[in-house]
C-alpha cells in the first residue's frame, strides 16, 4: 500500500493533480476518441491520429524530405521544404477557421530540426531531436512503471472516468503496466533501428524508417492497446 500525501483538507494529493492534469490534456488530444470500454472501430482510431487531415499533414513534410534529399541530396532544399509545406498547412487551417495548434506544433517541430540540421550542416541531424522525444518517452514511460503509476492507466483513467480507481482493480492494472511497457517497447524500437542509420549517415534509408515507424507503427500500438484495454474493462464488468 502507498502513503496518502500529506496536505491540507483543500489540497489534491498528487496522484490526483497528475489524473486531473491528464484528463484534461486527454480531452483535448485526437486520442480522447478511443474510449477505453468501447469496441474499436476504424472511425475512432482515425480520428486519434489526426484523421485524414492530420494524417497529411504529419505525413507529407517528411516525405517532401525524402523526396527533395533523394532527387539532389541538398541539405537546404531538402529542410526547407518541408518547412514550406508545414506553413502551407497552418494557413489552410487559419483560412478554414479550423484548429490550429497542432499544426503549429508540427511547423515548430519541423523548424527546430531543420535549424539543428543547418547548424551542422549534415542532413542526418535533421532527425535528432527525433531521438531525444523518443528517448524522452523511454524515460517518462519506464519511470511510471518503477513507481507503480503505469502512464498508460493514468490515461485511460482519464478518459473512462475512472480517475484512480483503476489501480485497485487487478485486470486493469495489469492491463496498464503491459500496455505501458508496450509503447516504452515501440520508442526503444525506433531508437533501436534508427540509430544506426544515423551514425553511419544512411539519410534516406533513415528518412523511409521514420515513416514507416510513424503514424503506421503508433496506429499499430493505439489498436493493440485498445484491445486489450478493453478487455480488462470487459472483465472487470462481468466481475460486477
Amino acid at each position: 500500500m502507498t502513503a496518502e500525501p500529506q496536505g491540507t483538507g483543500s489540497e489534491a494529493s498528487t496522484p490526483e493533480q497528475v489524473a486531473a492534469a491528464l484528463e484534461t490534456a486527454a480531452r483535448k488530444s485526437g486520442i480522447a476518441k478511443v474510449e477505453p470500454g468501447e469496441a474499436p472501430s476504424a472511425r475512432a482510431l482515425l480520428a486519434a491520429v489526426g484523421g485524414v487531415r492530420g494524417l497529411i499533414e504529419t505525413i507529407v513534410p517528411g516525405a517532401m524530405f525524402l523526396v527533395v534529399y533523394t532527387l539532389n541530396s541538398e541539405l537546404v532544399p531538402s529542410v526547407v521544404a518541408p518547412f514550406v509545406v508545414a506553413l502551407i498547412f497552418v494557413g489552410i487551417r487559419l483560412v478554414t477557421r479550423t484548429p490550429v495548434s497542432s499544426a503549429i506544433a508540427g511547423a515548430v517541430g519541423i523548424a527546430l530540426s531543420a535549424g539543428v540540421a543547418l547548424m551542422s550542416g549534415r542532413a542526418e541531424d535533421n532527425f535528432v531531436l527525433g531521438f531525444f522525444v523518443n528517448g524522452g518517452a523511454i524515460v517518462l514511460l519506464l519511470g511510471s512503471l518503477l513507481v507503480r503509476w503505469p502512464l498508460i492507466g493514468l490515461i485511460m483513467g482519464a478518459l473512462s472516468g475512472d480517475a484512480l480507481q483503476w489501480r485497485e482493480q487487478k485486470a486493469k492494472y495489469r492491463v496498464a503496466a503491459v500496455t505501458t511497457l508496450l509503447w516504452t517497447c515501440v520508442f526503444a524500437a525506433r531508437l533501436m533501428v534508427q540509430l544506426p542509420l544515423y551514425f553511419t549517415s544512411q539519410t534516406e534509408a533513415l528518412a523511409v524508417t521514420k515513416l514507416v515507424m510513424g503514424v503506421p507503427l503508433y496506429a499499430a500500438t493505439l489498436w493493440i492497446t485498445w484491445l486489450l484495454v478493453r478487455r480488462a474493462y470487459e472483465r472487470v464488468a462481468a466481475a460486477d
